[in-house]
């Protein structure tokens, strides 16, 4: 035993150590980011707002933008006027574009201009004229003194953009005489590309829109807010529209932990008042609320003629993006496969603005490694003290505290934990232990099943194999129903058989009535001589266990009334039964002595089942249950109440009832003889007697096979000879079984 369990220990510190090279990146799995990457998608899917965010707008350029005012790039003219709209008629608060101005604009014919000017005689004509027609100009003092972000984007290399820088860029967020917090991992750009100096120096600021840190999978799901150019460190689209939405608010750096700064593990960016988690390398999971359109779209063309709402874009935060594909702004996110790029930047402002960004710890991965020891330790534990069962189960429950540990940080706190690794970490080692069971120890238990297999019912010698600890004198408790049958007078039948004929009889009987009952999904505990005793809702848990108990009482009955030719043409006698069903709360389990034992039910709800089988032939009725029975039962089952009664070792009445089928299937008359039933019941326990016996006396003329009107009408004479009293409750008493 102790070699098995260190060789188990030794099985998991193995697997253990595989997928911590993995997180530590000395042996990186694809499989194992694949697999972490779909929970975080699956976890941003499931926790969606799915409202429309109203306070940032999308001009969008778009398919009906471009059919109405040409193909883009526009004129720096028009766009001067969508600028110039979105301040003065609309009045946005900020206004970002998800575009940079690289080149001059070759629209306004400003170089022949310019080459004009140069010409003797024509520089004070084409002075005038330069100034009107240059569109670029025209552009830049529509930027002027307003709160604009231009877009400019970076490349890792030189050789991914050329050799030389492109534009001007806008003053950095954190200048390159900031050596400590430069020492941060901000992620780092050779080259860039940004607007014209005249635009940039006209704008309020600038904003990068490329994304260094993307996943390898080319999803969407973190941003930088930061990057490194030169030394300097330069902001985000998002992070500079936030900035400007603030009012211009300032830049901090929130580090975890925060009397240790010389560490440089940085938690978070302080925007204003705003808190804005990030990861080690300064990047944001963005906070995706919906679909594309959880912002609303606005199209350049209706801003620039002014056919747009007002109101959806007053005050509001404006960024200028495009939907058309052919302008190749689409992205790939865990939300969508075509969406927007300008829509990423508008979920990050919004995001920042509320602090409903999810934050990834710098200590993410030792979170990682600590959850896959704890993991490693116990599932090494349960296969060496546990039953293969009982090991699936503390497997199972491992993913699920793994599971709702994530979920639980992730809603509640916004907290990142990590799932997918955890996940398959136990899945492969939970398979890795069970194989080893399998081949190893799983021998022990063949033994078992074919020493005990010809001694027990087949469908517990698995469940005995697979937990031989389970021998003992202790069950569960379980809501279950249980059944009895017994062949009505079967002493006058024995008697007409010789003992080889009576065992062919019983043997055909039982058969018969043992395939009914399996096939109603019940478990047959014993036979008794004529006596079947079985239950339903164990081994196997039964939603349904008192229906299944109630159709397979009536199809037994249907059962033994097929015998009667086959009875018949051999000179047997014909056989009937009587059924009782009780539901309710019983013990369950191997129960019995060390020198045998049985898997079956014991508890109050199990004698009354046995008492109603014997009330049976006292109604004359075939089949009786108990009011749990009935109440467990389908709504759209009838029901005939018998009696209240007090059966023999019960101090408490209860309430007795025939099952009469589905609702649906009842005939008209028997529907009404049902009512009437009902309302004779009533006038009995109100002691009227003289109504209530002429109720029933109607009744048996009406249906003179029903035993159930004779022994009522029988019981009310008695009572007429000696009333009960006013104290009386209408209960009626048996001292036999």
């Amino acid at each position: 035993m102790k070699q098995r369990t260190l060789i188990r220990f030794a099985i998991s510190l193995g697997v253990f150590g595989l997928f911590v090279l993995h997180v530590g990146g000395v042996l990186p799995l694809r499989l194992l980011d694949t697999v972490e990457r779909f929970t975080y998608d699956a976890r941003v899917q499931l926790s969606l707002p799915g409202t429309v965010d109203p306070r940032v707008v999308i001009i969008d350029i778009d398919e009906r933008s471009m059919a109405e005012l040409g193909q883009f790039p526009w004129p720096r003219d028009r766009l001067a006027t969508l600028v110039d709209q979105a301040f003065d008629q609309y009045q946005v608060a900020v206004l970002g574009f998800d575009i940079a101005f690289v080149e001059p604009d070759g629209t306004s014919g400003r170089r022949i201009f310019e080459a004009l000017a140069t010409t003797p005689g024509w520089g004070a004509e084409v002075a005038g004229l330069l100034e009107r027609f240059d569109h670029d100009r025209r552009f830049a003092a529509a930027l002027r003194g307003r709160p604009v972000v231009l877009g400019t984007y970076f490349s890792p290399t030189r050789e991914a953009r050329g050799t030389a820088d492109v534009g001007q860029l806008c003053a950095p967020v954190i200048p390159r005489d900031s050596a400590r917090l430069y020492a941060l991992d901000y992620p780092r750009a050779e080259a860039y590309s940004a607007n014209l100096p005249a635009l940039q120096a006209a704008a309020a600021s600038c904003g990068f829109f490329d994304n260094p840190t993307l996943d390898d999978d080319g999803v969407y799901r973190r941003v930088p807010l930061l990057q490194a150019h030169d030394g300097d460190v330069y902001a985000s689209l998002g992070l500079a529209v936030t900035q400007l939405a603030l009012g211009g608010a300032g830049l901090g750096f929130r580090f975890d932990p925060p009397d240790m700064r010389d560490s440089l593990h940085l938690e978070a960016l302080v925007v204003g008042d705003r808190v804005v988690p990030v990861d080690e390398r300064v990047a944001a999971l963005v906070p995706y609320r919906g679909a594309q359109g959880s912002f609303p779209y606005v199209s350049a063309a209706d801003v620039i003629a002014g056919r747009a709402d007002a109101e959806v874009l007053r005050g509001r935060i404006a960024l200028v993006g495009t939907s058309a594909p052919g302008l190749r702004d689409l992205r790939v996110t865990p939300v969508g496969k075509a969406f927007t790029g300008v829509e990423v930047h508008a979920n990050l402002v919004a995001g920042m603005l509320d602090g409903r960004l999810y934050q990834q710890a710098p200590y993410y991965r030792g979170i990682e490694v600590v959850q896959l020891a704890v993991i490693a330790v116990l599932i090494a534990w349960g296969f060496t003290r546990l039953s293969p069962l009982s090991g699936a189960a503390l497997g199972a429950g491992i993913l699920l505290a793994v599971t709702a540990l994530a979920w639980g940080f992730w809603s509640g706190a916004r907290f990142v934990l990590p799932l997918g690794v955890p996940v398959v970490f136990v899945l492969l080692l939970f398979l890795v232990q069970l194989l080893y069971g399998y081949f190893i120890e799983s021998r022990g238990k063949r033994e078992i099943s074919r020493l005990f297999g010809q001694y027990v019912p087949p469908e517990l010698v698995e469940e005995l194999a697979e937990h031989p600890e389970a021998l003992s004198m202790e069950g569960e408790s379980r809501e279950m129903t249980v059944l009895f049958s017994d062949v009505r007078g079967f002493t006058s039948v024995s008697e007409q058989l010789d003992a080889r004929e009576l065992a062919q009889l019983m043997n055909r009987f039982l058969t018969q009535q043992t395939a009914v009952i399996q096939k109603h999904r019940g478990t047959i505990d014993k036979y008794m001589g004529d006596a079947v005793m079985a239950f339903w809702g164990a081994p196997l848990q039964d939603p349904d266990h008192a229906l299944h108990a109630i159709e397979a009482g009536r199809e037994m009955l249907s059962a033994v009334r097929e015998l009667d030719a086959a009875f018949a043409e051999r000179g047997w006698p014909q056989l009937r039964i009587g059924v009782g069903v009780s539901t309710g709360r019983m013990n369950v389990g191997n129960m019995g002595s060390s020198f045998r034992m049985a898997y079956t039910v014991m508890g109050d709800a199990v004698n009354l089942g046995s008492r109603l089988e014997g009330l049976t032939k006292a109604y004359g009725v075939s089949v009786l249950v108990s009011e749990p029975t009935r109440t467990a039962a389908p709504a759209d089952w009838a029901f005939r109440e018998i009696d209240r009664v007090r059966v023999k070792g019960k101090s408490r009445p209860v309430a007795i009832y025939e099952p009469m089928g589905r609702k649906e299937d009842l005939e008209p008359v028997l529907r009404t003889e049902l009512a009437r039933h009902r309302g004779a019941l009533q006038l009995y326990r109100a002691q009227d007697w003289s109504r209530a016996d002429a109720e029933f006396a109607a009744l048996a003329e009406q249906s003179p096979h029903c035993v159930v009107y004779q022994v009522f009408r029988e019981r009310i004479a008695r009572l007429r000879a000696s009333p009960p009293g006013p104290q009386w409750d209408g209960v009626f008493d048996f001292q036999t079984k």
